[in-house]
């Protein structure tokens, strides 16, 4: 078995700012086409994937590629070591290969037998690492949200198209097989017209406490885990999950969660970009580290006179609809209940006139998997057959940037305490030069994302 690099000595060797600058070089030996291209990959060949990150979704990511025929796990990669030599397992478990094992993202990337690469780091390393991987020629499946601020969205976009490799990000519900059925239906009048969604996301986290300085562990690569953002001390209780309630990294419930719910929304009422958005909430359950809302509401008005609507509340899992988390869809002749691969439509009396249930062990608190392997491995296997015929894949950057950004109005919102008006071609904030400042964020000098 191959032993994880000892990043430590890695940085002893560079210096903390020869990392920053061999990103650089990187990207910018990717833009002058000096990076390996990608080869052509056939409806019969072999795919070899990479796996960045391992101590949540990754392994998910992991149970999923084992499982699809013709496609070997050939790299484990991840800032802690112990997360590396756990996914380094779990791949041998499943295949009769040993993955090769690394902390530094950057030896996947200039690896040229690498196919594609899946993401599944925290929120702020999506977007800068989405790019290099695209430059370095790979096809990329990026965990939700596919961006840390709109700005960021933006510029993928504008690599996929650069560089013409497939991207998909983790909407898994696009894949879903009876929601991708019953959407097509309600866009065809199941209900009319409709005009109005819903949706909520419901859980019961406890409070994280106040952290406090603390050594970084002898397991964790912190410089790099860093990466783009500026940097700051190490505390107790930020890694590897509370980072998602910090500004500096994370993006709150709204996207770590509300993604999911809010991209089923947008897609079956056929909407892009809001005319309007406002926010309402706050931290209320405890008074400690959480910068984000544990209680929050964000709507949404779109110029094809469409409103949206999403609830999320972290310390409270009151159910709505008695689920933990779904989507209401309202139009003119009746409502559809979505939830996840299942679906209950009522006609305008309310009666059941169609309802379809799909059985699955998943968890809606579980960081690995929340909708149930079976259907993870559905989206992934849709990225792996798009890389394949080159067809477009169910979440293109396009549309996980649609749905990505307008929850990041939905944070701006908030966070300046307005509502925001939006330039329907593009999402930008209108006459706001405060608000528009948030639509991207700093970054630590030499890590920006650049296309």
């Amino acid at each position: 078995m191959n032993n994880p690099i000892d990043r430590r000595s890695f940085l002893k060797q560079t210096g903390a700012a020869g990392v920053g600058l061999s990103l650089g070089l990187l990207a910018a030996s990717a833009r002058a086409g000096t990076v390996n291209p990608a080869k052509k990959i056939g409806p019969n060949d072999k795919i070899t994937a990479a796996v960045i990150g391992c101590n949540g979704r990754g392994m998910a990511h992991i149970e999923c590629l084992t499982a699809i025929p013709d496609v070997e796990v050939t790299h484990i990669c991840d800032v802690d070591t112990r997360a590396v030599t756990k996914g380094i397992q779990g791949v041998t478990k499943k295949q009769s290969s040993t993955p090769q094992g690394t902390g530094d993202f950057r030896k996947v990337l200039a690896d040229p037998s690498v196919d594609v690469v899946t993401i599944a780091t925290p929120d702020h390393w999506h977007t800068p690492m989405a790019i290099l991987a695209l430059a370095a020629g790979k096809h990329v499946y990026v965990e939700k949200p596919c961006s840390q601020n709109p700005y960021e969205g933006e510029l993928l976009v504008k690599a996929v198209d650069k560089y013409q490799r497939v991207l998909q990000m983790g909407a898994q519900r696009r894949s879903f097989p009876n929601l991708r059925a019953v959407i097509e239906e309600l866009h065809n009048g199941l209900i009319g017209k409709t005009y109005f969604a819903r949706a909520w996301y419901t859980n019961n986290r406890l409070s994280i406490g106040h952290g406090k300085p603390a050594p970084v562990p002898e397991w964790l690569d912190y410089e790099l885990w860093q990466g783009p953002a500026p940097r700051r001390a190490f505390i107790d209780n930020l890694i590897h999950y509370n980072w998602h309630w910090r500004w500096q990294y994370g993006t709150g419930e709204a996207l770590n969660n509300g993604t999911h719910e809010v991209d089923v929304a947008r897609w079956a009422l056929g909407v892009t970009w809001p005319t309007r958005v406002s926010s309402n909430g706050g931290r209320y359950q405890f008074q400690d580290d959480w910068e984000t809302p544990d209680t929050q509401t964000i709507s949404w008005d779109f110029p094809e006179g469409k409103t949206m609507s999403w609830e999320g509340r972290s310390c409270n899992n009151f159910p709505v609809e008695k689920l933990d988390r779904g989507v209401l869809i309202y139009g003119t002749d009746g409502t559809a209940l979505l939830d996840g691969n299942s679906y209950t439509i009522y006609d305008s009396k309310h009666k059941i006139i169609k309802q379809t249930t799909y059985q699955t062990t998943a968890d809606p608190t579980n960081t690995v998997s929340a909708s149930g392997i079976e259907l993870d491995r559905m989206h992934v296997a849709n990225f792996l057959d798009s890389v394949r015929t080159g067809t477009p894949p169910n979440c293109p950057a396009t549309e996980g940037h649609n749905s990505v950004a307008i929850l990041h109005l939905g944070n701006i919102s908030w966070r300046v305490g307005r509502e925001l008006h939006c330039d329907t071609t593009n999402g930008h904030i209108l006459d706001d030069h405060d608000a528009m400042k948030l639509w991207r964020r700093q970054y630590e000098p030499g890590w920006e994302p650049k296309v």
